[in-house]
């Protein structure tokens, strides 16, 4: 997690996919179909900030499976 004061890092897709608790061809998977979190292309290199990697879990919460949205703010 960032703190204040850190900057973001930019990661690879393995160390995405590390912090995210799923495969890399997972994360590959959604960068293709969309559905997954924003990511940078540098040239051949795809980078993902830190920072967006724990804004996409956030938006992610939900209370149960029955929950197709992700929980508002005021939920």
């Amino acid at each position: 997690m960032i703190t204040s004061g850190q900057k973001s890092a930019l990661l690879n897709t393995t160390e995405a996919a590390r912090v995210l608790s799923i495969s890399p061809r997972t994360l590959e998977d959604w960068r293709l179909r969309g559905g997954g979190p924003a990511f940078h292309k540098l040239g051949r290199a795809v980078r993902y900030d830190s920072e967006e990697l724990e804004a996409f879990v956030r938006r992610a919460l939900r209370h149960n499976t029955a929950c197709p949205q992700p929980l508002s703010k005021a939920a």
